[in-house]
Parts: structure tokens; C-alpha cells; sequence
């Protein structure tokens, strides 16, 4: 990544920039620091991911993703300068997909002139492409047992190397965590001559926010904070009229039609809770009907167990087997792979959810659907990022 950045001219060192890492959260945080930076008068680009449908998803400029054209140019030039990079490079390595996505985000940030660009990380942290970024502010949402096999095994490591994108003499921003990695976060901090900035749980009484979930507030609250410690101080009218406006894709959003159809991405066990958390906002008294579908590796039986309280019928499904293709004609759902939609299905049962199996998914979106409208209730479709695109296109939307 350092060379494909060099040999692009180093575009990430031509705006300030805010990274973001953490377990769950992320896509949240940086939509939000991103909307309120730009309510205070600055160009922002932001860097989200995965995509529903279009690689270009991506990649925000001034809170609207990137126009076709401007995304096929630094495809195009970063395509090339890896194709350069991969012959300077030992037999059996070349640039990552991801490497190229995020280098092209970078260029569209720097020719786009934003004057600050909030950048989520993919996986972890240490060595991911997104850490070569000069950040002057590092945010940390959270911390669970997501990706252990590349990440660790305990919140600890995790932590470790999510922290270790954290630059010498900025600031760092964390939400909840637990008290041992809140130690962590203490530690490397002072190591690395960084103020640490706790942010509260809540951003204030006087804050109404469109975005569903009292796991929003708290994601509204941190970015609010990390704002501020980029900014040195906010507006509150400005955050305000943030608050009061600003939607985030695939988390708890309510789709239009009857039965209600609400989609979240949430896929792992810390996720699937705060959604769990968030639903009785929604259904307001309504039983809630899930579609279900996981990639292989996930916690299911946790992720089960924890939409339990919230759901009265599962619909377990997997996800369709085709999809986008990356910025480089792969074909990036070949390695989609969902659990059984049987297994699904019986471990629902095991935890006291009345459940079925229906391994198509617009099959499975139909039968959730009749039995929602049926019980008068509302539909929920989750599980995975992976969700999104099929939902939409099935709706037409």
C-alpha cells in the first residue's frame, strides 16, 4: 500500500484526515463526524465499506457518493500504478483489491480538494490499507470477538491491533469498551503522546435524531466528540440540524410499503444486540418477523440468541450468489459463502424461536413478508452488509 500510494504521488498527505476503527459502528461514526464536518464549513470525503451494490458507494464527497465518472478516473490511474507496483514486488505478491479501492479513494479525495477526509478502516487496523493515512485524530467505536482468525482471540488483541493505526501526538477518541481495553487505549495513548478523549454515552437531551436505535445516540455522541477534537469546538445548532437529518443506509432503516420492512446490517453477536435493543422503536408494539442470513464464520447461535427477545419468527435464508463486481472485473461474490439456512433454522429452535428454512432469499423475502403482513407486524431483514443490494433490488428500489 505504501508503494501504490507512492507511486501515486502520496494523494492521502493532500487533506487532513480522521481514522476510524473499531469492531461495530464504524460506517456510523464516519457518516456522522463526516456530516458534521461539513455542517461546520469544510469539504469532507469519507471512506466506508463494504458496498451494497457499487464499489463507488465507497466513496462519499460532500456526503453524496462519487460521481461515475470521477470514480472510473482514479480506478483507472490506480489500476495502473499497481500493475507497476506488482512488478516491483516478489514473486506471489501483488496489490490487494482493497489496496486498490482504498488508494482510489485517496486520489478522488485529493482531486476533489476536500479539506478533510474521515477514513473507516477495513479489517483490524496494524496492517490494513487505510494505515497510511496521517491522521490527526483516531476514533475507537467499540470492541468484540469479530474476525478472531486474522485479529486475535480476546477483545485484547483485538484492541492492540486496532490501536495501532493511532499516530504520535494527536488525539484518540474511543466509545464504550471494557475496562481492560479502556486500560489499552490509556497505555498506548500516553506511549505515543496522544491525548485521550472519553466520549459520553448520550450527545445531550436538547438532540433529536433521525436515525433510528439507542445505539445511534451513542455512535452520534462519539463522533460528535471526535468532531470536536478535530474542530477544537461545534456549533450546537449545527449539530442539531445534523442530527435531525442525517440517515445511515442499513442500519435499522425503515423501507417504504406495507408490512414495514426494516433492514440492518448487523452480523455479529455485539450487533445483532444493539439491534435487538433498537427494534422495539420500530415495531412499536408489532411483532417483528426476521430474514435471516450469515456468512460462514460468523457466531450464529449469538447472533440468534440475542435477536431472540426482539423477534417472534425467523426465516432463515442464504445470500444470492451472484453480485458486484470489484473495480477490477473480480467477481467479489465468489467468495460469499452463507451458512446453511437449515442450521439457521434449527438453532433458532434451540433458543425459542419459532423458525423456517428457505435457502432462496427472494423466496425467503416473499414468505417474510406474508407472514408479516399476516400477524399485522413488521419485517426485518439482517444479518449481513450483503443484504442490502438483493433487498433493494427485489423491492425495486
Amino acid at each position: 500500500m505504501h508503494r501504490l500510494s507512492t507511486a501515486l504521488g502520496l494523494p492521502q498527505h493532500r487533506f487532513a484526515s480522521i481514522h476510524v476503527v473499531g469492531t461495530n459502528g464504524k460506517s456510523s461514526v464516519t457518516r456522522m463526524i463526516a456530516a458534521l464536518l461539513e455542517a461546520h464549513g469544510l469539504a469532507t470525503g469519507a471512506c466506508v465499506s463494504p458496498h451494497p451494490l457499487r464499489w463507488s458507494e465507497r466513496v462519499l464527497i460532500r456526503g453524496e457518493e462519487i460521481a461515475l465518472d470521477a470514480f472510473e478516473t482514479s480506478v483507472e490511474m490506480t489500476a495502473r500504478a499497481a500493475e507497476s507496483v506488482n512488478r516491483s514486488l516478489e514473486e506471489g505478491e501483488e496489490v490487494t483489491q482493497f489496496e486498490v479501492a482504498t488508494a482510489a479513494a485517496f486520489l478522488a479525495f485529493a482531486a476533489a480538494k476536500v479539506d478533510v477526509a474521515v477514513v473507516e478502516a477495513g479489517l483490524g487496523g496494524r496492517l490494513d490499507a487505510t494505515n497510511t493515512i496521517p491522521s490527526r485524530v483516531t476514533v475507537l467505536t467499540s470492541i468484540g470477538l469479530d474476525h478472531t482468525e486474522w485479529l486475535g482471540d480476546t477483545e485484547l488483541e483485538i484492541a492492540a491491533e486496532k490501536l495501532a493505526v493511532l499516530r504520535d501526538q494527536t488525539k484518540l477518541v474511543r466509545g464504550s469498551v471494557a475496562p481492560d481495553v479502556a486500560a489499552l487505549a490509556e497505555r498506548i495513548a500516553s506511549e505515543r503522546g496522544a491525548e485521550l478523549i472519553v466520549a459520553p454515552e448520550d450527545p445531550g437531551e436538547d438532540i433529536v435524531l433521525r436515525a433510528a436505535g439507542p445505539f445511534q445516540r451513542r455512535n452520534f455522541a462519539l463522533a460528535c466528540t471526535a468532531a470536536e477534537a478535530f474542530l477544537g469546538g461545534l456549533d450546537r445548532e449545527a449539530v442539531a440540524d445534523v442530527a435531525a437529518t442525517l440517515t445511515v443506509p442499513g442500519r435499522l432503516e425503515r423501507l417504504p410499503g406495507e408490512p414495514p420492512i426494516v433492514l440492518d446490517v448487523a452480523h455479529n453477536p455485539d450487533g445483532a444486540e444493539a439491534l435487538a435493543e433498537g427494534l422495539p422503536e420500530l415495531a412499536e408494539g408489532r411483532p417483528v418477523v426476521a430474514c435471516l442470513a450469515v456468512l460462514a464464520g460468523k457466531d450464529a447461535r449469538a447472533m440468534i440468541a440475542a435477536l431472540a427477545p426482539a423477534v417472534s419468527h425467523l426465516v432463515c435464508t442464504k445470500l444470492p450468489a451472484d453480485g458486484p463486481k470489484s473495480p477490477l472485473g473480480v467477481d467479489f461474490s465468489a467468495r460469499r459463502h452463507s451458512q446453511e439456512s437449515d442450521e439457521l433454522a434449527r438453532i433458532a429452535r434451540d433458543v425459542g424461536i419459532e423458525a423456517e428454512a428457505i435457502e432462496d432469499f427472494d423466496a425467503a423475502l416473499l414468505r417474510g413478508r406474508q407472514l408479516a403482513r399476516e400477524a399485522g407486524g413488521m419485517l426485518l431483514v439482517t444479518g449481513s452488509h450483503y443484504v442490502l443490494a438483493p433487498v433493494r433490488m427485489a423491492l425495486h428500489l
